[in-house]
């Protein structure tokens, strides 16, 4: 008998064990049908991202999926030569070339990218034909290029004389200091929950101004600059990619997300997560922006001036990220 209490004993133990396994996902499950979901929803980083929700919105509205309105949003700031740190027009590299990075991802998981990609104005296009077309998940440099041209996209000069006008000034001293909420957002990231509750994110840049030729961020990379789960939710990144890269941030907020935390929550743990590991943030802008299965929606960033746009069946708004310092 003392053998059977025992054995019972330890076998309600192993059970009560194996059902708490996975009480993070069990929780963020059962609260999603506590609430009504919010959707459709674009959101999408800094100022450019209200002409670029535009496009967006015109496919969700029209009950179009994810990520096809993620990829029309994104291309608008890459072909506006105006806005100087997206596609076209974008501040070039310390040699003069405009080098350009980009990943989209959709509800599945697919997912494509593409990086130090020259002459082409629509990187985003030429990252989900990766995905799409390829075995692949990225393609570099020349590769890209060739595929590129391959799949019938135009080789252009993306140098605009105003870009160009511009390094041959910052030449004169070359000094490599970015100024943070300027050079530093560097990048248009946009999530988007379309009318059946599916996620895609997309995130396309030049990269920082008159960096090291060859120099790659966190844009084109899974898991930093983006990163979409449709079970849970999508977060997208900006700032100095290097920072981002290192604490794989996208997938850190995503994570945080499905232990519980609302999307502004987990940017906010993500960046003091980037703070505790560098000695001095004074010059260091990160920046996330999160969207849950929910609809529900934030963003936070180190420094005052990161701000976000956001496009819902509500209407159209440019708010001020939340930040630490």
């Amino acid at each position: 008998m003392s053998s059977r209490r025992k054995f019972l004993k330890l076998s309600a133990l192993g059970t009560t064990f194996l059902s708490g396994l996975y009480p993070i996902e069990q929780a963020f499950a059962g609260s999603l049908g506590k609430k009504a979901v919010n959707k459709p929803v674009v959101i999408s980083t800094w100022d450019h991202g209200m002409p670029a929700n535009d496009a967006a919105w015109k496919v969700l509205s029209q009950k179009g999926n994810a990520l096809d309105a993620v990829e029309a949003g994104v291309r608008v700031p890459e072909g506006d030569p105006h806005i100087r740190t997206v596609g076209y027009g974008g501040y070039p590299d310390r040699e003069g070339k405009v080098t350009l990075d980009a990943c989209i991802m959709d509800k599945d998981s697919n997912c494509g990218a593409v990086a130090f990609l020259q002459h082409i104005k629509h990187p985003i296009s030429v990252a989900r034909k990766v995905m799409e077309d390829t075995p692949h998940v990225m393609l570099v440099g020349e590769g890209a290029l060739q595929f590129a041209l391959s799949k019938g996209f135009a080789k252009e000069n993306l140098l605009t004389p105003e870009s160009e006008k511009d390094w041959k000034e910052w030449m004169k001293e070359s000094k490599y200091k970015p100024v943070i909420n300027i050079e530093n957002h560097d990048t248009i990231g946009m999530l988007a929950l379309d009318a059946n509750g599916d996620l895609a994110g997309a995130c396309t840049t030049s990269g920082a101004s008159y960096k090291m030729h060859g120099r790659v961020g966190d844009s084109p990379i899974i898991g930093a600059g983006l990163f979409v789960d449709n079970e849970v939710g999508a977060a997208t990144a900006t700032g100095l990619g290097e920072a981002v890269i290192r604490m794989v941030g996208s997938h850190l907020v995503v994570e945080l997300m499905r232990q519980g935390n609302s999307p502004e929550k987990a940017c906010k743990l993500a960046v003091e997560r980037i703070i505790a590991k560098h000695k001095d943030v004074s010059d260091l802008q990160v920046g996330f922006i999160a969207l849950n299965k929910r609809g529900e929606y934030g963003g936070y960033c180190i420094h005052k001036g990161f701000n976000y746009a956001v496009h819902t069946n509500s209407g159209k708004q440019l708010i001020d990220g939340k930040y630490k310092l």
